[in-house]
């Protein structure tokens, strides 16, 4: 049988129809130190639509994490709206010194099109408030779909000579592969495309002692340290982000370092460490893409969906709790404590142990000694102590002097009163590499009170570097908790999806076609929809309409075709994605919609 198409013009409305132009989308980027009504930093750019715009003319969000250089806690604003004069005002209301801020209004320097483009800076400061952006060369490392359509992570470099460029697209594709080929975010990839975006340096690797090297954008450690990478140049990173328009969501900057180190904040900061880099890079997106606050103790920022900061009858994570409480009941707090808590980051040496002492109530069945470690790369490197009993610590093996975390369960009660534990360097030799970084003991209660096991969701206590309590939805589910654990808990996966669906739409084309059938001269017409590849996600399901009655014979279907005879009128799609890993969602950002217009019969041509 002889068929053949003839594309016919589309007539195609609503948010979920990419065939015409979308509204255009504003965002307003502000930076306010925490407890300050003053605003160090604004910008307005153009960016993709955010679907929570259909029912608001605002939609807001923020974080609270260091600055560039550590020296202070910024709140962190992302606000869209449709009209330039709507972010205007937030920016006014946000911002005491609103008047005197200057407002940068940066302009992308990159085509939409193409996986891959070298940016040169030439003539592009101008554009960028000023700041001159850097030449890029970017290449897609793995992807999806149209940026416009899509919520792109783009990886800069910092510390790579011209000779170690590719080491650079090697290091990325190894940072992404890790997070998304089989965990952590591989649900969610096809709604994400991933970009290396390279710049030479004149210095290899990361600053130390706080002093940053030659490099874009001076990647450097406050010490020697396993731990924050900061960064001399925000300017100049938001100009180079700011230049590749949609194709820079959330931005990441690579220092060409083999070991521990990262931040959260304005821009992620990672290292590719073979052991640490994905276990680090996913922890800190989990903070910049799902906008939540730590579950580990010890630190000073608690918020999101991942915690709670009293105990409700109705938390925010109910529909994912094990056991629910019955209605105008409190849900039942896992009996947990934690008497020590000390960010040591001190140099062990072998003539005197370090050591610290706790108190303990005697009320707790069992105890778990934790810590973190760098520099010591053998077993026979180290002992470690709790009222002078060998713990038995093994070094990770691999490891070499790179920095981990460490777990010692105990499962006997603590006696009341005080407790000493100790760090035994055992090699002379190590001073001044082997660092103790943090130690902490937890106790909990018995079977009854505290539940252990995986899997497990209800209430369980978290305690801030003042020792204050939160409340989070798992034990030690998360890798938001523990950053070695490879997964998000279920409460964290569906924040993941809600925080990115809203940027995406679930429709990327449709189209109306005519179909024409030789042997019969009949005309056909065709109407499809093409969806986000989520089929190994979860299940599409799609309900059809004509002239505002349903078409139940097309259910589930996203080609349809009928007799161009018939087939003037108006054509209306819903689509909505089902998957396990939402089970709330109060905005309607897993469903898409599309409609066709069909007001001409089809020709021969």
């Amino acid at each position: 049988m002889l068929r053949f198409r003839v594309a016919v013009a589309l007539y195609a409305f609503g948010l979920a129809s990419f065939t015409q132009a979308l509204p255009q989308t504003y965002e307003l980027k502000v930076h306010r130190p925490v407890g300050s009504t003053e605003c160090t930093h604004a910008r307005i750019r153009e960016t993709q639509l955010h679907r929570g715009l259909a029912a608001r003319d605002v939609e807001a969000q923020n974080f609270v994490a260091p600055s560039y250089d550590g020296k202070t806690t910024n709140e962190y604003w992302s606000i869209f709206a449709r009209e330039e004069a709507i972010l205007r005002r937030e920016l006014a209301s946000l911002c005491s010194n609103a008047n005197g801020l200057e407002l940068v209004m940066p302009t992308p320097l990159v085509p939409e099109d193409g996986s891959q483009v070298i940016l040169s800076s030439a003539g592009a400061s101008a554009s960028m408030g000023g700041v001159e952006v850097p030449p890029l060369e970017v290449r897609l490392i793995a992807g999806s779909g149209p940026s416009d359509n899509r919520v792109d992570l783009t990886f800069f470099s910092d510390g790579y000579l011209p000779e170690e460029k590719h080491q650079f697209f090697k290091d990325v594709k190894f940072l992404v592969d890790s997070i998304s080929a089989n965990q952590t975010y591989h649900s969610v990839a096809p709604l994400m495309n991933f970009w290396a975006a390279y710049t030479p340096s004149k210095q290899s690797g990361v600053g130390v002692y706080g002093l940053p090297l030659d490099t874009p954008f001076g990647l450097y450690r406050d010490g020697t340290e396993l731990r924050g990478l900061y960064y001399a140049k925000p300017e100049v990173a938001r100009a180079a982000c700011d230049s590749l328009g949609s194709k820079c969501d959330y931005p990441v900057l690579v220092g060409n370092d083999q070991l521990y180190g990262g931040l959260g904040g304005e821009f992620v900061t990672i290292t590719p460490s073979p052991i640490n880099g994905p276990l680090v890079l996913r922890h800190e997106l989990g903070h910049s893409v799902i906008n939540v606050g730590e579950e580990y103790d010890g630190g000073y920022a608690y918020f999101g969906v991942n915690a709670a900061a009293k105990i409700e009858a109705h938390m925010s994570w109910e529909h994912w709790m094990t056991s629910p409480p019955t209605d105008g009941e409190l849900p039942h707090v896992e009996r947990a404590v934690m008497p020590l808590q000390d960010y040591a980051w001190t140099m062990l040496n072998a003539t005197t142990p370090w050591k610290t002492t706790f108190q303990s109530a005697g009320t707790y069945a069992r105890h778990l000694v934790r810590f973190s470690l760098s520099g010591l790369p053998y077993t026979r490197d180290l002992k470690v102590t709790l009222d002078g009993v060998d713990l038995g610590w093994e070094a990770k093996k691999g490891l070499g002097i790179d920095r981990w975390h460490y777990d010692i369960p105990r499962d006997e009660p603590l006696s009341p009163g005080n407790h000493e534990v100790a760090f035994w360097l055992q090699d002379a030799l190590l001073e001044g590499s082997a660092q103790l970084c943090s130690v902490e003991i937890l106790e909990f209660g018995y079977p009854d009170e505290f539940h252990a096991e995986p899997a497990f969701y209800g209430v369980f206590p978290t305690f801030s570097e003042k020792n204050e309590t939160s409340y989070r939805p798992t034990n030690e589910d998360c890798l938001m908790r523990i950053t070695n654990e490879p997964n998000f808990c279920s409460v964290c996966v569906e924040g993941l999806w809600m925080s990115l669906l809203p940027r995406v739409d679930l429709v990327d084309d449709s189209s109306s076609t005519c179909i024409y059938d030789a042997p019969t001269g009949r005309w056909m017409r065709e109407l499809s929809v093409e969806l986000v590849d989520l089929a190994d996600r979860g299940t599409y399901v799609t309900s059809w309409s004509r002239n505002g009655l349903p078409l139940p014979e097309w259910a589930n279907a996203t080609k349809v075709e009928l007799p161009d005879l018939y087939a003037l009128g108006d054509y209306s799609v819903d689509v909505r994605f089902v998957t396990e890993e939402i089970r709330a969602d109060p905005h309607g950002y897993s469903t898409g919609y599309s409609d066709f217009t069909v007001r001409h019969r089809c020709r021969r041509h």
